[in-house]
């Protein structure tokens, strides 16, 4: 049967993070993990334990409002498995998203395709990784267009450490330009992803040291590809098609190649602790070779 989904259900799950029970991600569905923290909730309260929030489950988390101190539990927990993975690429699983595909071309305009130019830059991006020693999936070759369901089911089955969406802009007004990042996040429920928060912020500052491209800064949103992927998400729009000058940027290889370099350079930077960071814009490809980073 379906899972139950909904505000309802996030509302539930914040509460019970917020008390300390692992429900993994705050992100409106009632599947496995939440039921196993009702469960959790229920024993500990010393209500029947059936796994379904009846009334008095609601009664009960009204009563208990224990908040744990020093962070969302679900950011703490997030922060802590990325931290445990170390510092090297060589055992992390990266899935490279190029959306659209085959007939599906989305942005066209000032002669650039959306979904060849980030198909050619995702490539870019995975031989820069498998040179590095990270295993690599692109979620789609150059002539098919997978769902979003299908994408996202693709890196959960792959259980990723990072997932990252390309994507071109668009918009009705020409002088619309610049780039900007995607990470899962809601102000109305208090919740977003710490590490996802991070890698765009990252991202975003790579690009915008390396390139002229505008910084349009990074954003929170509940897009289903950024709250269902279980591994932190980000989308990145990479400019705007409808630009005649973020076009023909992104028309020329060598900054489509400037871009996969702030990209992997943004990777290893969610990796490497704050001492061994560098200045924005200064880390190299052969940098972290010579760091030994690859093992």
């Amino acid at each position: 049967p379906p899972l139950m989904r909904g505000d309802d259900v996030a509302a539930l799950q914040s509460r019970l993070t917020e008390m300390g029970f692992d429900c993994g991600r705050v992100d409106g569905i009632y599947g496995e993990l939440t039921a196993k923290a009702v469960k959790e909730f229920q024993k500990s309260a010393g209500i029947a334990v059936d796994g379904k929030c009846g009334p008095a489950t609601v009664i009960g988390l009204i009563r208990l409002t224990k908040i744990v101190s020093g962070g969302a539990p679900s950011q703490l927990r997030e922060s802590a498995s990325q931290k445990n993975r170390g510092p090297a690429l060589a055992n992390k699983v990266i899935v490279i998203d190029p959306s659209l595909g085959g007939k599906v071309q989305g942005n066209v305009a000032n002669g650039i395709i959306e979904s060849d130019i980030v198909y050619d830059i995702a490539q870019r991006v995975e031989g820069r990784l498998l040179a590095l020693g990270a295993s690599v999936f692109l979620t789609r070759g150059a002539n098919n267009n997978p769902s979003e369901s299908e994408r996202i089911t693709f890196s959960n089955q792959r259980e990723a450490d990072l997932m990252v969406s390309l994507h071109v802009d668009s918009h009705p007004n020409p002088e619309a330009h610049g780039v900007a990042t995607y990470f899962y996040g809601s102000d109305a429920h208090g919740i977003h992803s710490i590490v996802g928060e991070r890698f765009a912020s990252l991202v975003q500052r790579e690009i915008c040291a390396r390139t002229d491209l505008l910084n349009c800064r990074t954003h929170a949103m509940t897009w289903d590809l950024l709250r269902l992927t279980k591994a932190p998400a980000v989308r990145i729009d990479v400019g705007y098609a409808s630009n005649p000058g973020d076009a023909s940027r992104l028309a020329r290889p060598d900054f489509r190649d400037v871009i996969a370099e702030s990209l992997l350079i943004a990777i290893q930077r969610l990796y490497l602790s704050t001492e061994d960071d560098a200045k924005t814009g200064t880390l190299r490809i052969s940098d972290l070779r010579s760091a030994g980073l690859r093992r």
